[in-house]
């Protein structure tokens, strides 16, 4: 019935429980999570093609040059990047995508991909967002100062999004976010109309 699957991008806030919403979205219900590339190294555990796409910086730079992703971003002295052709495939497959990014990236993909959805994690309040990033427990105090003093700049971004969820209950999150999905699978639009009215004539 349909041309293909759907790119979802959720993005928000650091500290605003994207990764944890993933994967409950990804345990729940049958959708897929970009794997991004880096240039960092392996941590313990962590196994190419699973956790990340671990490339040298000379071929991160080369696909840079040749458009391969669909956004990328150094950070501390390393490069993360979606690739293309790893999202193509799998909508091209029919699988519904969900990529988890930052909003810097969610703009750059917005550049160049207009078919997608894009969802804004919200937190209940800005107390409720420190408290999430203190507990961390992974901050130093400049680090934390930096990485808040942000947050009201990623906020007007907002606009910028098709739907945004409050992230007050993680489960609420993932049924008001998979409700999203389903909701925009049915947009005529996106069917292969020829395929699907042809299942109604006799």
């Amino acid at each position: 019935m349909y041309n293909k699957g759907l790119l979802i991008v959720l993005s928000g806030p650091s500290g605003v429980g994207k990764g944890t919403v993933c994967k409950e979205l990804m345990k729940k219900y049958d959708y897929k999570v970009s794997i991004s590339a880096t240039t960092r190294s392996p941590r313990e555990g962590e196994v190419d093609g699973v956790n990340y796409y671990f490339l040298d910086k000379d071929t991160f730079k080369s696909k840079i040059e040749n458009n391969e992703f669909l956004e990328y971003a150094e950070v501390y002295g390393n490069y993360y990047g979606t690739l293309k052709s790893q999202v193509e495939e799998e909508l091209s497959r029919g699988n519904n995508i969900i990529l988890e990014i930052d909003i810097q990236g969610s703009m750059q993909v917005q550049s160049v991909f207009e078919n997608a959805v894009y969802i804004f994690l919200l937190p209940p309040s800005i107390n409720e967002l420190k408290s999430r990033i203190l507990k961390r427990g992974s901050e130093t105090e400049s680090s934390f100062n930096l990485r808040f003093s942000s947050v009201s700049e990623e906020l007007k971004c907002m606009v910028n999004y098709d739907y945004a969820v409050i992230n007050d209950d993680v489960e609420g999150a993932v049924e008001k976010i998979n409700g999203i999905i389903r909701t925009e699978m049915s947009r005529i639009s996106r069917m292969n109309l020829e395929k699907f009215i042809g299942g109604y004539i006799f």
